[in-house]
């Protein structure tokens, strides 16, 4: 009984570490965006990346050849370059928005993903769930519905038309938010099968910010605007980023993945909050109650997969 009692407490200490990255993650669209103003959508994304991996690594150092042998391969390829490419798909598409309105819309496409990923886990049978899961998705995406309805043109044209003029006025941002939110849950569900207990986090940011680099040098971007404001910016979206990846990988391989997720779910109420105070934008009544039916249907997810 002990043992077992032992072991409940490192899950529930496993889980409440990887809450931490919520916080973490609740302040990153934001400053994503203000630093891409000033660096560019690739150049702030390869400084911001490169900090984060700074970070980790000073904390915890390169791992070496004898832990990295027991390691799955295909955590370390597969999931690699899904978190790899998660992570460029998503500040990529922040930094390319036309405004900082459309920014907080790409944002909530992200956030996707809470819901994903249970979906993805009870499709993967890592997780059971109850009937009420596929209402609980749709409704998220029928808040993603609001929340980009609301930048959308009003006219006469139905409301899936102007949803679909909306998109194409910036078409490779918001096809590289959607596909954001399809890779972090088959990350999340495929570091919990193949990880191990390995905590990769170090290895995939080097990863991601050596291929944003290389994308920076292949395309004639312009010149980077720097200040000591971007400079605090940086390392702070940097550090908050190393955070909260290395608490949420720890949380996703030793924790309760049904609880993270839940609590995950309020992530888009605080990200939306804090980006529209730290951009000075105010959006509408349809766009916050979109973000009330991404977090609501998040929810309703999550109670469908409880015992």
């Amino acid at each position: 009984m002990s043992d077992l009692t032992a072991k409940a407490a490192q899950v529930r200490r496993a889980t409440l570490i990887g809450l931490i990255a919520v916080v973490c993650w609740s302040c990153t669209v934001g400053l994503m965006r203000s630093v891409a103003e000033a660096l560019g959508a690739l150049g702030g994304a390869a400084m911001l990346y490169s900090v984060s991996a700074a970070f980790v690594l000073m904390v915890k150092g390169m791992p070496s050849r004898t832990q990295l042998r027991g390691v799955s391969r295909v955590y370390l390829v597969v999931c690699g370059l899904l978190f790899a490419l998660y992570e460029i798909c998503l500040s990529v598409a922040i930094g390319l928005a036309h405004d900082r309105p459309q920014s907080l819309e790409l944002g909530m496409i992200n956030y996707l993903w809470p819901s994903l990923t249970i979906v993805l886990a009870v499709v993967c049978r890592q997780q059971r769930a109850r009937w009420w899961l596929w209402p609980g998705a749709a409704l998220c995406l029928w808040g993603l519905v609001m929340v980009m309805g609301e930048g959308a043109q009003a006219s006469a044209a139905p409301w899936w038309r102007n949803l679909g003029a909306h998109m194409a006025a910036n078409p490779l941002a918001y096809a590289l938010a959607f596909g954001a939110a399809l890779m972090w849950p088959a990350y999340s569900v495929l570091a919990r099968m193949f990880g191990g207990g390995f905590n990769g986090v170090g290895l995939f940011l080097i990863l991601t910010a050596a291929l944003l680099w290389l994308q920076w040098l292949a395309i004639d971007t312009p010149p980077m605007q720097w200040s000591w404001g971007v400079v605090a910016q940086v390392l702070t979206v940097g550090a908050a980023t190393a955070l909260g990846y290395s608490c949420w990988e720890h949380g996703i391989q030793r924790g309760n993945l049904a609880v993270m997720a839940a609590g995950s779910y309020f992530t888009p109420v605080l990200s939306a909050l804090w980006a529209s105070v730290w951009l000075s934008v105010q959006p509408g009544l349809p766009f916050w109650q979109g973000v009330v039916l991404i977090t609501g249907g998040s929810l309703v997810c999550w109670w469908a997969t409880r015992d």
